[in-house]
């Protein structure tokens, strides 16, 4: 992910709301993860935080005056909007929206946006009732028609005591939309059908058969997928986790429910990744009331699911299919082989139990095996950078 905006040109726009203390978290996020980023601030926006916070935060003087003489002299916003690999405006305040929905440049901020020809964000934050005022919901539109990615407001209270839309999205869900307007659309019209997490096999109504994944290799995919313009549908397992924006969620428990989900959604596929962890067995029976303890052991008869990532492969196609190889040992060898058995296009290997590979982490350390032989070891990395990888290699895969 780091890798996606490091050193990208990022202007942040703020504008006069009560939501403006949320631009100082956005900012720092953006600036955590590399971006060079400069800010340019309403007079209005200066009565709600105070401009030495973005300063010191960008580490770049903040433009709020278009006559101002530093960086921000005359003529220097037209260079901030050539150099721009992308603008964020939040909060938006309806103001700037119907400013710049009509042409307007009256200030530092809107006379930028008019010379802007990178992706825009724009974030409307306001009262509800003037969020669903005729004039501004036409503005919005007559934005999204000129090109505008325009978030839509979160719906709760806001501060000014009336109930609806128009909180400002939080900082991780803009600092999301802005990463995917840096990317390559590279998988748009292609529809992908990505599994994650575990899966929990009942024993009773208190007690499962599960495993350790966290679903973060899985949802990391189905979020760069995104990012790069594919319609994705995630079927995932019990997790911890926020759903990926624009993703078609399905949420099961069981493998046989993560199946049945699976083969629904097959047909209208065109690239399947399967990084679910799915329960190889399940109990043969399980009791509907909680199980008292008795004997000092106790047997438990389990029966096979069935193969989803085997059957895929009977039922391939012109798909393409990508599996994952958790292994403990031998991982060429009994990777290789589920790459035949199950007529795979790529396998991501990987040896669990270590620090930096395998359930619950952050980071993932792969091998990377073809369908047509070859194998590429890639190094320790971020799931977000592997996800990203992984998508790369499908796309060279389907243009050969």
């Amino acid at each position: 992910m780091q890798n996606r905006i490091k050193n990208k040109n990022i202007v942040l726009g703020v504008c006069g709301g009560i939501a403006a203390y949320k631009s100082v978290e956005l900012l720092r996020l953006l600036k955590k993860h590399g971006a060079n980023v400069r800010v340019i601030m309403t007079s209005n926006a200066r009565k709600f935080v105070g401009q030495l916070t973005f300063e010191a935060l960008s580490g770049q003087p903040v433009c709020t005056d278009i006559f101002e003489k530093n960086d921000c002299a005359p003529i220097r916003h037209i260079d901030w909007a050539r150099e721009a690999d992308a603008v964020v405006i939040a909060p938006a305040t309806a103001n700037i929206t119907g400013k710049l929905a009509n042409g307007i440049a009256d200030d530092m901020l809107s006379t930028f946006m008019l010379a802007v020809t990178s992706p825009v964000i724009f974030c409307p934050s306001m009262n509800t009732h003037m969020y669903e005022n005729k004039a501004v919901r036409r503005n919005l539109e007559r934005l999204r028609t000129d090109g505008y990615f325009i978030m839509e407001p979160e719906t709760g209270k806001l501060a000014c005591g009336t109930a609806g839309p128009g909180r400002l999205p939080e900082p991780t869900d803009i600092l999301d939309r802005v990463l995917s307007s840096l990317m390559p659309k590279d998988l748009k019209g292609k529809r992908l059908l990505v599994t994650a997490g575990p899966t929990r096999e009942l024993i009773d109504p208190v007690r499962f058969i599960s495993n350790p994944s966290s679903g973060k290799m899985g949802y990391s995919i189905a979020r760069a997928a995104e990012h790069r313009g594919g319609a994705v549908v995630l079927i995932t397992g019990p997790v911890n986790l926020p759903d990926p924006l624009n993703v078609n969620m399905i949420h099961v428990r069981t493998a046989e429910e993560m199946a049945s989900a699976v083969f629904k959604h097959m047909k209208r596929s065109d690239i399947i990744i399967k990084a679910a962890a799915v329960s190889d067995y399940r109990p043969v029976t399980s009791s509907k009331r909680k199980m008292k303890k008795g004997k000092d052991e106790m047997v438990l008869a389990l029966q096979k699911n069935q193969d989803i990532l085997k059957k895929l492969g009977r039922k391939k196609e012109n798909r393409t299919l990508v599996g994952f190889a958790a292994e403990t040992e031998n991982l060429e060898k009994n990777a290789r082989k589920k790459l035949a058995e199950k007529n795979l296009d790529i396998i991501a290997g990987n040896i669990i139990g270590r620090p930096s590979s395998g359930f619950g982490t952050d980071t993932n350390k792969v091998t990377l095996f073809y369908k047509n032989g070859s194998k590429e070891s890639l190094p320790k990395m971020e799931k977000d950078a592997l996800a990203h990888i992984l998508l790369d290699r499908i796309v060279e895969l389907m243009a050969s």
